[in-house]
């Protein structure tokens, strides 16, 4: 026994301890033993463990028995309350798993053992069904260790494990476990819980229909459907508890609108029982207001079915009455697609694991894309489960995946919920890119620092960067600053994970697994620009981060879901009245803000602000400079609305160069004379020295003719409203006091004098009555 205990020995972690504290040696085990009188020892070993490690090598194995480690101390917490379990290796593919016994009661030590088994076990299932399409059973057996002064702590350890090795090589009679008399009183008292998890239609972001989950009693270890589907299987009740789960999930359902439907778990064995008729079904539907066309019978076939014959004439049976097809888990090992083909289901679920990461990895995309095109050859629709972020939702959605189903849309809820998000702000990036919205916000401002490293770097050495630094997706390859290549962490791995991948590539230069051709894109590109370039390159490099440079010098680097994440916001922005360049109120807050002060009967100036010569600057220094001086125009006239205005001054973008500013009339003034003076100052520095110095620009005018432009100015035109108007008259007025301003050479404002005409009544020509200010260009 001595020989096998060094493996490794470690506490359970504690909840605020990011890393669990190890015990080196047996020694130190011992010691702990000697520490406590009374001990529970339970022991677990992977059955089938030098076949599994024949078959896949030994590198799974240890990621098996990695996994099966971290899942014992989890399950030791949340089963038996112990956040003092250690965990000990003492064979390949046996774990030891103790904690101090502070009960002498022993009475329920067999049922907290399979219970944890059954945990763990589901734990293991994904993994093992991922990397083999087969699971894993695990032998268990327990024993408690009491430690006696005649007896060494090593004697009494070595005298329990070899109880609990015996305890394992015998089956555990479940009919007698204290769980599952439990399992039979919840059954009778029909004692079950349903939950409903709401599914989106991303064609339209409605609510499409809820998936009803099972829930066990509170407080008891079957609250996990886990336990309690399980358990009903091993005591040949999965009839009963599915017959429970379908009255109370119909009848819980409330009323629902035409169209939207009630996902139901069903297993296959249960859907060949030739109890399961129609006649109970159809009855409980109809009190409940539904019909057979809203109940979408949900099969996983993760467990073999004796009589396919039945099933499939029982299947067709229940399609002949309306009911509807969904197959479950598509793509996690248990259905294929000759299930598929098969069973020719009305819906395919696409399991959470191939939605993980989907915004990130360009195989899974592909999986799914492929999954997409089927389903829409065959009449089916895809439906995504287990949707965790917002990234993964707009990927899918522009995927074409028609529903979706997570923790991101909504939580599984009782009595049912809505969902929990807003649907606009999932549409794909490739809708987003195409909209008639302007975003001009450089891409530059988004950056997030690169990871640089040079060519010598070794692949492996890039694999174990990304092993230590999780949150970081790339590596950019440089030359003197100049970017070469990128390498993302998933085609790394996919290219190490070929037949001969790490023979090739692990000792060489991170350039031979390099992108030597990513996106690259000047700090000053447009983020809509950049989307649009993303969204252009090939499938598998869609969703690859983009380097961004200065000067042709590396300077960053940005993710797609940043990118859209932006869009998205503007788009938002937009949608709710605000200039996205700006971030100022718009038209909608401009008409809103004037019909509350007509209404009101307050008087009140209005500043119309526009620039001069704009359009030559735009077109001479590009439209990147051309939004900077726009910018600069805003921020200038906020700063003279809050200096020089009240709280009663409001300042709008109404689109292009143009803005408006409501404010008191003894404020007007104030504001103009002080955005005059500063735009005059500062917009010079928009300018190259050449420029600048001479105070002119030579440029192409709209009639195609060069000629000498002053510098961009600004001016400013003010009416006032004394009584009642309309928004015709307001905009007549606008206009002409602008135009009137913008006559005037350099930076100026003007004050239209005339008294205001009655509701409706056209305004006489200017100038009558009219005086101006003006400020030259110093």
């Amino acid at each position: 026994m001595a020989q096998h205990t060094s493996s490794f020995v470690r506490p359970l972690e504690s909840p605020g301890c990011s890393t669990p504290r190890r015990i080196a040696s047996k020694r130190g085990l011992l010691d702990k033993i000697g520490d406590s009188e009374h001990w529970v020892l339970l022991v677990f070993n992977i059955q089938d463990h030098y076949l599994l490690t024949n078959l896949y090598g030994r590198t799974l194995v240890a990621q098996l028995e990695e996994r099966l480690g971290d899942s014992l101390l989890h399950a030791a917490r949340e089963e038996a309350c112990q956040d003092q379990a250690v965990l000990f290796q003492s064979n390949p593919g046996e774990l030891l798993l103790l904690w101090p016994l502070l009960s002498k009661d022993t009475s329920r030590l067999a049922d907290l053992t399979y219970a944890i088994k059954l945990k763990v076990q589901n734990d293991l299932k994904q993994l093992m069904l991922q990397r083999t399409g087969r699971e894993v059973e695990l032998g268990i057996g327990f024993s408690t260790l009491k430690t006696k002064r005649s007896t060494s702590p090593a004697n009494a350890f070595l005298h329990a494990v070899n109880e609990a090795r015996t305890a394992a090589h015998c089956q555990i009679v479940i009919s007698q476990l204290d769980l599952a008399h439990d399992f039979r009183d919840i059954i009778e008292r029909g004692d079950i819980r349903i939950h409903y998890q709401p599914i989106m239609d991303f064609q339209n972001g409605n609510v499409f229909g809820w998936e009803a989950l099972a829930r066990g009693p509170k407080g008891s270890p079957f609250r996990s459907p886990v336990m309690l589907f399980e358990m009903a299987e091993k005591l040949e009740r999965l009839f009963r508890l599915e017959e429970i789960c379908r009255e109370k999930a119909i009848s819980g359902l409330g009323a629902i609108v035409s169209g939207q439907k009630l996902f139901l778990n069903i297993h296959p064995k249960t859907m060949a029982d030739p109890n399961f008729t129609p006649g109970k079904t159809l009855q409980l539907l109809e009190e409940a207001g539904l019909t057979p066309e809203n109940v979408i019978f949900e099969i996983t076939e993760r467990h073999s079915i004796q009589n396919f014959d039945l099933f499939y004439r029982t299947l067709a049976h229940y399609r002949s009455q309306g009911f509807l097809v969904a197959v479950d888990d598509a793509g996690a090992g248990y259905s294929g697609l000759t299930s598929i083909a098969e069973i020719r289901p009305d819906f395919i679920k696409i399991d959470k694991n191939l939605v993980m990461d989907v915004d990130r990895d360009p195989v899974k995309r592909a999986l799914i894309e492929t999954f997409v095109s089927f389903a829409n050859k065959i009449g089916s629709r895809i439906l995504a489960e287990g949707i965790e972020t917002k990234g993964q939702t707009t990927c899918l959605v522009d995927m074409g995946v028609h529903f979706g189903q997570g923790f991101y849309l909504a939580r599984p809820g009782s009595p049912r919920p809505e969902l929990a998000i807003d649907p606009q702000t999932i549409k794909p990036l490739t809708d987003l890119s195409k909209e008639t919205f302007s975003c001009s916000i450089p891409v530059g401002k988004l950056a997030e620092p690169p990871h640089p490293v040079n060519q010598d770097f070794l692949t492996c050495e890039a694999r174990s960067f990304f092993e230590e630094n999780r949150h970081i997706s790339n590596l950019v390859v440089e030359d003197d600053g100049r970017p070469l290549g990128l390498v993302m962490e998933y085609h790394l791995n996919r290219q190490l994970t070929t037949q001969y991948g790490m023979a090739l590539f692990f000792n060489r230069p991170v350039t031979n697994v390099m992108d030597s051709a990513p996106l690259v894109v000047d700090e000053r590109t447009p983020v809509e620009q950049a989307a649009k370039l993303a969204m252009e390159r090939p499938t598998l490099k869609a969703y690859d981060d983009i380097i961004i440079t200065r000067h042709k010098k590396l300077f960053g680097v940005i993710t797609v879901q940043r990118l859209m994440n932006t869009l998205a916001q503007v788009q938002v922005e937009m949608a709710k009245g605000t200039n996205p360049l700006s971030g100022l109120p718009g038209n909608v807050a401009v008409e809103k803000e004037l019909e509350s002060r007509i209404r009101s009967g307050e008087t009140f100036d209005i500043i119309y602000a526009d620039l001069d010569n704009f359009k030559v600057y735009n077109d001479t220094y590009g439209f990147k400079n051309g939004d900077m001086i726009i910018k600069l125009a805003a921020d200038i006239l906020s700063w003279a609305t809050k200096r020089h205005g009240q709280a009663g001054s409001k300042l709008c973008h109404i689109g292009g160069d143009d803005f408006v500013i409501i404010t008191p009339p003894e404020k007007s003034e104030r504001i103009c004379r002080g955005t005059v003076r500063c735009f005059s100052r500062l917009v010079r520095n928009c300018y190259c020295v050449e420029d600048r110095d001479r105070g002119w620009i030579k440029a192409t005018g709209r009639d195609g003719r060069q000629r000498e432009y002053p510098l961009v100015s600004i001016s400013l035109g003010i009416i006032s409203i004394e009584g009642p108007t309309s928004f015709k008259e307001i905009s007549e007025r606008a206009a002409g006091i602008k135009k009137y301003a913008k006559s005037i050479p350099g930076n100026a404002y003007v004050r239209d004098r005339r008294d205001s005409p009655p509701l409706e009544t056209k305004p006489p020509r200017l100038p009558l009555k009219t005086s101006k200010s003006h400020i030259p260009v110093p």
